[in-house]
């Protein structure tokens, strides 16, 4: 063997390997947990999680390339500046859930950490029905509940006393209704030990209803109503809005 075709075999050995170390997808630091055999993120996807797939690929969102997102104040109204990474127009924590992205953009983004969106059969099975062996007190293995968190929605984060007793992020005077979302998983863990599934923001899924997306568990501007599985809402898969996220999963 010459010395020619040894280097041929030593740049082909480096350009596979770097292909295999690149075509890897990023290590996610959200704590999962399996719930129907799918590996499920413990809590909403983070803006510290968003900022790592950022620096990698150089993404910017549709809210930021058009100057803002949007709140909901007796109709959609533009607001500069408010983005994924400054939700409320100020920079925020990278515990804090990622909003004002579209649905397109949360898919991405859980590819990237080799994960994907989940149906909206997998979304209620996982928010609605315990699964758990041996789940903790209040919860019974098999039953259905009327909410992410149980038999109430005590524990989730609401616009409501029904809810828990949570104080959102947003900055005083910067909504016209409710105070905001709080930060990733430090809601109550509800069936199947999940956080934050019902209220605090909206969460993505990837079924489609005609041309929109089914957003499932509410926020923290809605009452707990809007928790419950029988619930179904949609939204153009482009809306980019304050209290809209999203959570990833990925098949063992």
């Amino acid at each position: 063997m010459n010395i020619l075709t040894i280097s041929k075999i030593c740049i082909f050995s480096f350009l596979t390997f770097g292909f295999h170390v690149l075509a890897q997808p990023a290590k996610s630091t959200i704590p999962s947990l399996e719930v129907h055999g799918i590996l499920w993120d413990q809590h909403e996807m983070t803006i510290g999680e968003v900022k790592r797939y950022a620096a990698a690929t150089g993404f910017q969102s549709a809210a930021e390339k058009t100057g803002g997102g949007t709140s909901y104040e007796l109709g959609f109204v533009k607001k500069p500046g408010w983005t994924w990474r400054t939700p409320y127009g100020v920079a925020a924590g990278d515990n804090e859930p990622a909003v004002h992205l579209n649905a397109f953009e949360a898919q991405a983004i859980c590819e990237f950490f080799g994960k994907r969106l989940p149906t909206d059969k997998e979304w209620v099975e996982a928010a609605f029905v315990e699964q758990r062996k041996s789940p903790p007190a209040g919860f019974q293995r098999g039953q259905r509940y009327p909410y992410p968190n149980g038999s109430t929605p005590k524990g989730s984060h609401c616009l409501s006393s029904a809810c828990g007793n949570y104080k959102g992020l947003a900055p005083a005077g910067s909504l016209l209704r409710g105070d905001g979302h709080v930060a990733a998983g430090t809601t109550q863990p509800g069936v199947n030990g999940l956080s934050d599934m019902g209220g605090n923001v909206w969460e993505w899924t990837s079924t489609k209803v005609n041309s929109e997306r089914i957003t499932r568990g509410a926020s923290w501007w809605y009452g707990p109503e809007q928790q419950m599985e029988g619930n179904v809402a949609t939204k153009p898969e482009n809306t980019v809005v304050v209290y809209i996220g999203f959570r990833c999963v990925r098949n063992p």
